[in-house]
């Protein structure tokens, strides 16, 4: 099946290219499509602390994608895990979604902290976070996914 999804809007600012770590010190702003929405559409988003952004690693190459199992970050000291299990970009859809902090909203433009994505980036989708959507119960992971967020934000 071949779904169709249009960016709402894109990355502006932040960083030029994709680094592992540190990214809860980037700010950058996500502005809509001016095309597709009027200043509306963020409308009461200031009113959380949080938003989900969805969005696409436009400048990985298709042909790099990675389906099977293999090390994150290519360390051979952390397991072997299928592609569904971890988080890196080489997915075969190349979506992300991540948690960001809202600094501000002002028309179409939406400036957060700790977006892992780059100038440029096609934004999909955004959601205000609701703590009720949080995971219920404990959390489990694996020790290897708790080392690889130690610097990540």
């Amino acid at each position: 099946m071949t779904i169709e999804v249009i960016a709402i809007g894109h990355v502006r600012g932040g960083r030029q290219e994709a680094l592992d770590d540190n990214w809860d010190r980037v700010q950058a702003a996500i502005e809509l499509d001016g095309n597709q929405f009027q200043a509306d559409a963020l409308a009461g988003l200031a009113d959380f602390s949080h938003v989900e952004v969805v969005f696409h690693f436009h400048q990985l190459d298709p042909a790099k994608i990675i389906s099977a199992a293999r090390h994150p970050r290519g360390r051979t000291d952390w397991p072997e895990v299928g592609i569904f299990a971890q988080r890196g970009r080489m997915r075969p859809n190349r979506l992300a979604v991540t948690v960001c902090r809202i600094i501000a909203v002002d028309g179409l433009s939406l400036r957060v902290t700790g977006l892992d994505a780059i100038d440029g980036t096609p934004v999909l989708d955004l959601k205000p976070y609701l703590s009720g959507f949080a995971p219920r119960g404990e959390i489990r992971e694996p020790d290897w996914a708790r080392a690889i967020m130690a610097d990540y934000w």
